[in-house]
């Protein structure tokens, strides 16, 4: 392996800005990396032409030599195939759109590239994002670096499984119920689900009622993100939700002290998940840290809402919308365990819908108490080891039954309030 690829981002931009290294070098490196994990990670699923990704480290090569370097000049970057990234496939992991090219960059790629990045090509996800294991009809499945009978989890797998397996130093993410902090907590890299609007979803054709999804970064260390974070957020006029600069660095605040004593609300189960007992131990002791740094941590009872299935109903009903005039024609061309979900979506009825909601402001509710005392809240991302690469989930962890969506149990509660949240690894080593 190229040694330039186990670096952090800040790291090998900072190369970069120093002349240190070029590049065409990086680049040379990524192709080769590829070339060498893809036949079994099976990252990268959509790739520009190579001379076309030299010419460009080259023209960046140029801009660092003459003193114009971006922030992430000459970055080669990776775009999840649910997201728009102009004159590249963007199949969805579906045979429905396997060969959709598109016609622009989402505002998140462009601005991506507007700070420096080289655009090398798509990553890998479940069929519609729709769940936790990345496989597909179209591209196969996605393996994790760190063992490769298991997944680097949804939806964003691809991705995650690039960053950690060090094929790519810079990927997208998306997350509507956990599918950015689930393959980050699954592959041993750093994730984020920011607040809603800060990172401009779009532009799209259909407008999604129902939410939950945000865009957000994968990476190495909480210092990546945070340049992540610095190169695309603010407002955008494709997305109405979208929020203002906040008019910070996030990279300048993250490498601030930490003056103020934390009061951190802790949580292992919700009283009702059921976690790995080895998983259980090294989150508690990953609490420790906060407590030897001075924070106040305490245990709370309860949870929120078990709400997995109003999330897979309502999220099924909204892409049942945007499929229904390739139904009933086009079946064989999907996923078995996606036409089940889709084939749900028939179910919706106004009660069923408000009865969703009214669960959905329970959660709401129920964040309002804990975040009235805690600053924080820690809870594992997910219950228990990753599944196998081409599933299934577990039904008993241990000899227990699990709770229903039992993987995202975690981290769907903050995608139905909108809160912020991320998840941190709590031991490190590096796949070979």
């Amino acid at each position: 392996m190229n040694d330039l690829l186990k670096l952090s981002l800040i790291e090998l931009g900072e190369l970069i800005q120093k002349r240190e290294v070029s590049p065409v070098e990086l680049m040379e490196g990524v192709i080769s990396r590829i070339d060498e994990t893809n036949p079994h990670l099976n990252t990268i699923v959509v790739m520009r032409d190579r001379e076309a990704l030299l010419d460009d480290a080259r023209q960046s090569e140029e801009r660092v030599m003459a003193g114009d370097a971006r922030p992430l000049e000459g970055i080669p970057l990776g775009v999840k195939d649910l997201e728009d990234a102009e004159g590249l496939i963007n199949s969805e992991g579906s045979l429905l759109f396997r060969d959709r090219v598109s016609e622009r960059d989402s505002t998140q790629v462009s601005r991506l590239r507007q700070a420096g990045a080289i655009l090398l090509g798509k990553t890998n996800v479940p069929e519609f994002g729709h769940t936790c294991i990345t496989r597909n009809l179209v591209y196969g499945t996605t393996r994790s670096p760190w063992n490769l009978e298991r997944t680097p989890g949804g939806s964003s797998g691809g991705s995650a499984a690039a960053l950690a397996g060090c094929v790519l130093p810079l990927v997208t993410g998306s997350d509507g119920g956990g599918s950015v902090r689930i393959p980050a907590s699954f592959t041993g890299a750093f994730g984020l689900k920011p607040s809603f609007g800060r990172i401009p979803r779009g532009p799209f054709e259909q407008w999604s009622y129902a939410g939950t999804s945000v865009l957000g970064p994968i990476t190495k260390t909480v210092e990546d993100a945070a340049l992540f974070m610095d190169q695309v957020v603010g407002v955008s006029p494709d997305d109405p939700k979208s929020l203002p600069h906040p008019n910070i660095s996030y990279q300048e605040a993250v490498r601030e002290p930490l003056l103020e004593t934390l009061n951190i609300g802790f949580s292992l189960d919700f009283d009702y998940a059921v976690v790995q007992s080895d998983v259980a131990a090294a989150v508690e002791e990953g609490v420790k840290v906060f407590e030897k740094l001075g924070h106040r941590v305490d245990a709370i009872r309860g949870g929120p809402p078990l709400i997995g299935g109003d999330w897979n109903l309502i999220s099924s009903f909204e892409n049942a919308s945007s499929l229904y005039p390739l139904l009933p024609d086009r079946e064989a061309d999907i996923g078995l365990f996606y036409l089940q979900t889709l084939k749900r979506a028939w179910n919706m009825t106004p009660e069923t819908w408000g009865r969703a909601a009214i669960r959905r402001n329970q959660v709401n509710n129920w964040c309002k108490e804990v975040f009235s005392t805690y600053d924080l809240l820690i809870t594992p991302t997910a219950p228990y080891d990753p599944p196998p690469a081409e599933g299934p989930f577990p039904e008993k962890t241990e000899g227990r039954e699990q709770v229903p969506a039992a993987v995202a149990v975690f981290t769907i509660p903050f995608n139905q309030s909108g809160h912020p949240a991320a998840t941190v690894r709590v031991s490190c080593s590096r796949p070979a």
